[in-house]
């Protein structure tokens, strides 16, 4: 099984040399590497192309201005040759050298998509992780109150990106929430649950950052339930909020 991972950087040299190493160390090799940079102004590209010669022809490349990061990610999906395809932010890195064969082991006949838990960690202390985000709790009902399975660590068959659509690029936070709400509760694709810790995520994304953030993020939740015809309402998103502190106190 092939596996297609795609990081999108943009000025994201502070960081990105552990994204890079991290999938270098990975003991599963048949993996195609794609880097989707945005015309990065730091030195992002010339660590791409530091590190290019170490994945031996399996990494491939672009730089051109895109519309966002998800326009990104779907010009990362459609460079993609692997039969799986995952996400690797470029300031995140696998928290294990074997997450990769542990994803392809996890797929068989009756599977469509992996996933797994994240653990958060301070930029500034890559030791210390200040919140777990465990998926194990995953059902597909839960989607109603926001809840999806840690989108970094959901690795799911190419083909169903042709079946189902790609990510939406009107989203500014939540399209990584609607695609997996129109694979998994509106096409119902067969998910499965890893019980491991895959991928170290700093803090300060798109998605975490301050409460202007978290109000945009649950408007386009809403927007997204509403259009894929799923019931919900302002009150039931915010329930979630009440499970998210239990997080940080299973770091």
């Amino acid at each position: 099984m092939k596996i297609s991972l795609i990081t999108v950087t943009y000025n994201s040299g502070t960081t990105l040399r552990d994204t890079i190493q991290s999938v270098l160390a990975q003991t599963y090799r048949n993996v195609e590497y794609i880097v989707v940079d945005g015309l990065s102004k730091d030195n992002t590209i010339d660590i791409v192309r530091e590190y290019e010669p170490q994945f031996e022809g399996r990494m491939k490349w672009i730089s051109e201005k895109d519309k966002g990061l998800y326009d990104a990610m779907n010009k990362g999906v459609r460079m993609a040759t692997g039969d799986v395809v995952g996400i690797l932010n470029s300031d995140d890195f696998f928290t294990a050298n074997d997450v990769l064969e542990k994803v392809a082991a996890g797929f068989d006949e009756q599977t469509d998509a992996v996933y797994g838990d994240l653990h958060y960690v301070h930029p500034d202390d890559l030791q210390h992780s200040v919140r777990y985000y465990s998926s194990k709790i995953f059902k597909r009902n839960l989607m109603r109150m926001g809840f999806i399975p840690a989108h970094p660590t959901f690795y799911c068959r190419r083909e169903c990106f042709d079946k189902f659509g790609y990510y939406k690029t009107d989203y500014k936070i939540a399209a990584d929430f609607d695609l997996l709400l129109r694979f998994i509760y509106v096409n119902r694709i067969r998910i499965k649950y890893l019980p491991m810790d895959m991928v170290t995520m700093r803090t300060g994304g798109a998605s975490t950052n301050g409460l202007k953030s978290r109000m945009g993020g649950m408007n386009e939740h809403l927007r997204s339930l509403r259009e894929n015809g799923v019931k919900s309402n302002r009150f039931i998103l915010s329930l979630r909020y009440f499970y998210k502190i239990t997080e940080y106190f299973r770091k």
